[in-house]
């Protein structure tokens, strides 16, 4: 409230959000591993296609077959070998994944962050209420050289002051004033320091303790309250008449307060409270205050000393000091605190982990993905943490390499931090500057990163990530904006679930483009073939339209909602440079091609030499192509297992699908209107039985080879 005079000393871009802004602005937003991958496979098969298509015309030409006929081939080879799903089919799955990961808590804002998820190689996270339950609890309090303890958790006030484990009868007067003698002086400046030097609030609703600001600050209040005072006694007694709000460049909030008594000699002075780092404290304090109420001077290595005692645990530290001040002063300024500061004590407190989020680490890490954390807690403290969520760096790490300061980033040339990114697991109080370099680092190595973060100042990181994951309980606006995914209750169990479901849409994106390309190719081959040898064409271009649509729409689609697989978290990351298709599954691919082209043609030869009509054997090659499909449909249900080990029935919508598909063909081949318009003819129960048979021989090789494999991988796991 009130007014004031401002003197504009920057704009633009020269301010501090500004050169935010222009972080954000540099950032290279990089293309997701699916759009690269499908880029690359949709230029060799367009390749692939084309010289196809060229190589039938050619021959046809050759062969003295009319130009416009040899060119009708032709294209109709592209059409057969083009697969129309695709397109249609990415798009739904990943719907189906953004659909999915919305129910557990992740929001997506790009649709292709969904594969995204599943290619991640490294995450980097965020400590405080990601790994972390953010109910800080203090426990442990150090004053004039003595140590206590603090029992409770979470913000429920309720529990003791130890001293030497026993606990302390405390009833502080807040009416003393600050330079009285007491027992216990710098505890009881100490928990004031931290209840005065406090924006936040501890409220009571329906029985629950719920904060209203800061979980660091609500800590401090609940371990005061334990201390028996009276928060509202408290702020009459010491009105508060200016602050100095938390900035990160300062690393402390300092306010100035008035009391309100006249019982002393002293009244006449107002008192300056200031809470913040370590470092930044006790770097500007001179004195310190004993528990007989005296200054004495202040003995830095041991208040360091205990400091790392605690940090070690991994407890979050804060320090607390006063400046007297005469009682004409009406502001507290950053000059006022640079100097001639009592340090009071320190709070510790610690921000229990969540177990889900051990877990969660845990999967990660079987998964063969690297979990990192970025937080701005003290160095130690955070390296403690993190080796009980279970973070792990390079087997080779000593102490000194698993966790790295922002100082000590800062002192890294870009070759080492490559270096030490890739191989440590903890980096404390880093920069905005700092975080955008770490993940270019890792980016440089090859790896697909995801960063979490909630601030204005995690903007620029967010935006260069792979997959920036924002918070939707506490984070910023700026950062959703720049965000490729949000999460709704700020939990890294989250992250691994969207991982989770991430691997299992691109899972099945292969699945659909291993079961989609043998019948296109096999279309193709049938086309080319007969261009080749002169051969009558067993299947019109017009079927070919019939069999791509209806199979894509009915059959391929279904793959969308299978299952994830066992076992799919215990897998590697895929390599970003790793091709959809393996070597492997292209072998299957061209296996299944072959067999398609043997049985369209075999059955068409049948009818034709049985003396039936070119609609019948036509009508036979099309029925093979069709239940050819279905029947490799169950097999590419799983690319690695039997379809009734992960269980025939667990696709409800596929064996819809497989019925309508099985209806549908029917009517093309029995409905009159249907033979007029594509030139099919009703079939007898012995050429349907030919058909079935022909297409159970292509379910068969295909199991028998995934068993083949399957037995390979096991010896040579043995």
């Amino acid at each position: 409230y009130g007014t004031a005079t401002g003197i504009v000393v920057e704009t633009g871009d020269g301010t501090e959000i500004g050169q935010i802004n222009t972080l954000i602005a540099n950032a290279t937003i990089l293309a997701t591993p699916l759009t690269k991958k499908i880029s690359e496979f949709s230029e060799l098969l367009l390749k692939i296609i084309l010289v196809l298509a060229g190589l039938t015309f050619v021959v046809g030409w050759l062969h003295g077959q009319p130009v416009l006929e040899t060119f009708m081939a032709a294209v109709a080879l592209a059409v057969g070998a083009i697969p129309e799903g695709l397109p249609a089919a990415m798009s739904i799955m990943l719907a189906i994944g953004v659909n999915k990961m919305a129910k557990r808590h992740a929001i997506i804002r790009k649709m292709p962050a969904v594969e995204t998820l599943g290619s991640t190689t490294v995450i980097c996270s965020d400590k405080t209420g990601t790994l972390t339950q953010n109910q800080m609890t203090v426990q442990q309090i150090f004053t004039d050289q003595d140590t206590y303890g603090v029992t409770g958790t979470g913000y429920i006030p309720k529990g003791d002051i130890l001293f030497n484990n026993k606990k302390l009868d405390l009833q502080p007067d807040v009416q003393q004033n600050i330079s009285s003698p007491a027992q216990f002086s710098a505890l009881y400046e100490t928990l004031k320091a931290g209840l005065l030097c406090n924006d936040s609030r501890l409220l009571e609703k329906e029985g629950q303790w719920k904060i209203d600001g800061d979980p660091t600050e609500a800590a401090l209040i609940s371990s005061a309250l334990k201390a028996n005072f009276n928060l509202t006694e408290l702020d009459q007694m010491f009105p508060r008449l200016d602050t100095l709000p938390f900035e990160s460049q300062h690393q402390y909030m300092a306010t100035l307060h008035k009391p309100a008594t006249e019982s002393s000699a002293e009244s006449e002075n107002s008192v300056i409270y200031i809470k913040g780092s370590v470092e930044s404290i006790l770097k500007r304090s001179t004195t310190a205050l004993n528990n007989q109420n005296q200054l004495t001077d202040i003995d830095s290595a041991r208040i360091f000393k205990e400091i790392d005692r605690m940090a070690a645990k991994g407890l979050r530290v804060l320090a607390f000091a006063r400046k007297i001040v005469p009682a004409n002063t009406q502001q507290v300024t950053h000059e006022t605190v640079d100097s001639q500061l009592t340090f009071l004590g320190l709070q510790a407190m610690m921000d229990p982990p969540r177990q889900e989020a051990v877990s969660a680490v845990k999967a990660c890490q079987a998964a063969g993905i690297q979990v990192k954390m970025i937080t701005g807690d003290h160095v130690a403290t955070a390296a403690a943490i993190a080796k009980q969520i279970g973070l792990k760096g390079s087997v080779h790490n000593t102490a000194e390499q698993y966790a790295y300061s922002g100082h000590a980033l800062a002192e890294l040339s870009d070759e080492k931090l490559v270096e030490v990114a890739e191989n440590s697991a903890v980096f404390a109080r880093v920069t905005p500057e700092q975080k955008l370099r770490l993940v270019e680092a890792l980016q440089s190595k090859g790896h697909i990163v995801a960063m979490t973060g909630d601030g204005v100042n995690d903007a620029p990181a967010l935006k260069q990530a792979d997959i920036g994951i924002a918070m939707g309980l506490g984070g910023t606006e700026v950062a959703k904006e720049a965000a490729d995914m949000i999460l709704t209750n700020d939990n890294f169990a989250t992250i691994e679930a969207a991982v989770e479901e991430g691997r299992s849409v691109f899972d099945n994106l292969v699945k659909f483009i291993t079961w989609t390309l043998p019948t296109n190719a096999g279309e193709g081959l049938v086309i080319l073939t007969a261009i080749v040898f002169g051969l009558t064409l067993p299947i019109t271009p017009v079927q070919i339209l019939w069999i791509n649509m209806t199979t894509a729409l009915l059959l391929g689609l279904m793959l969308a909602f299978e299952n994830k697989e066992p076992g799919l978290m215990k897998q590697p990351p895929r390599k970003p440079g790793t091709p959809i298709i393996n070597i492997e599954l292209s072998i299957r691919i061209i296996t299944v091609s072959v067999l398609m082209l043997a049985g369209a043609y075999g059955l068409f030869n049948w009818a034709i030499y049985s003396h039936h009509s070119l609609e019948t054997a036509r009508t036979l090659a099309v029925n093979m192509f069709v239940f050819g499909e279905i029947f490799y449909l169950f097999n590419c249900r799983s690319l690695r297992f039997s379809m009734f080990k992960i269980g025939f029935f667990s696709n409800r919508w596929l064996l819809i699908g497989v019925t309508a598909m099985i209806a549908l063909q029917v009517f093309f081949t029995h409905s009159t209107i249907m033979n007029r318009t594509f030139g099919s003819a009703p079939l007898s129960l012995s050429q349907w039985g030919a058909v079935i048979v022909s297409a159970l021989i292509i379910y068969f090789v295909v199991d028998l080879e995934k068993r083949y494999r399957n037995r390979k991988v096991l010896q040579n796991s043995n």
